[in-house]
């Protein structure tokens, strides 16, 4: 089946200006730059975004002006996940989902909850909601690891559960997902470093970071991947491979808005608790990118 979400779909920051506050002009050319690049759908308010720093009505006026930029010229996915699934019922109830294609909803943290908690906070989740839903695994930060089971029972149980966003990088855990999961749910890469990997074997694509920087490298990679051409795909994978890394190297989305920077498409302001790039990170992500551009 074709899968609304297929292909390469990217993690917007969300840029600041020198006093913190939300650079609306830099968030609309990142939107454009996006687009022209090659994206196939774009995710507001993901972690990447620094969303737990946003107000309320900081992130309304965020999803407001992505909204107002992309006009539906490809699909948008909305971050609205959290630890009490009453709570995002609540907030899909305050929510326009005119323009908004999907959500993509983490699972829970800090509370540790057992697979069978997942599933039925899931169940709630995906009920509730007006739009396709997908999962976002990700226990380095959540503390929890949804197995490839669990995942697929979710699926099972709920026919508008169509993909998960998948970060644990257990490759295993992947492919027995694309092996035992339903026709209507797909897997995507969480990492920019496993999105090739997952392809392989039988993922649809990836949510990208470094897509904020590099969108036309990054959709070429996923593209190609996808198509079955390997090979080439193998050699841009290469050829990014070490810039992957960098970028995380000192947090998200603290290198990737450092390269944003040197390439001169954002500042590199970020809200505290996280913090600047070091000025090491800074040189190395410099070399980096001349090796590749």
């Amino acid at each position: 089946m074709t899968h609304l979400f297929k292909g390469a779909g990217v993690a917007l920051i969300t840029p600041f200006k020198q006093d913190f506050s939300i650079d609306f002009d830099a968030l609309e050319k990142l939107v454009d730059d996006q687009i022209s690049g090659g994206m196939d759908y774009l995710v507001a308010l993901g972690t990447t975004a620094e969303t737990p720093t946003l107000s309320a009505d900081e992130q309304k006026e965020v999803v407001k002006c992505i909204k107002s930029k992309v006009n539906k010229r490809v699909p948008l996915m909305l971050g609205m996940g959290g630890n009490d699934p009453y709570k995002i019922i609540k907030c899909m109830e305050e929510t326009d989902f005119d323009g908004i294609a999907g959500i993509l909803s983490v699972t829970p943290y800090y509370n540790r909850p057992s697979q069978q908690g997942l599933v039925e906070h899931y169940k709630l989740v995906a009920q509730a909601s007006p739009v396709p839903v997908v999962l976002y695994n990700v226990p380095s930060r959540t503390g929890v690891n949804m197995d490839a089971a669990t995942s697929v029972a979710i699926a099972n149980a709920c026919p508008n559960v169509v993909a998960i966003k998948e970060a644990s990088g257990e490759s295993s855990q992947v492919a027995r997902m694309v092996k035992h999961g339903p026709d209507h749910f797909s897997v995507i890469s969480g990492d920019d470093v496993l999105a090739l990997p997952v392809i392989a074997v039988g993922g649809i694509g990836v949510i990208s970071v470094i897509a904020n920087a590099l969108p036309k490298q990054l959709a070429d990679l996923v593209h190609l991947a996808n198509d079955g051409k390997y090979a080439e795909a193998r050699e841009l994978h290469l050829q990014l491979i070490d810039l992957f890394k960098l970028i995380f190297r000192e947090g998200n989305p603290v290198g990737i808005k450092a390269l944003m920077e040197i390439m001169g498409k954002s500042s590199h302001v970020v809200r505290l608790p996280l913090y600047p790039a070091s000025e090491e990170l800074r040189r190395d992500l410099e070399e980096e990118l001349k090796r590749i551009l």
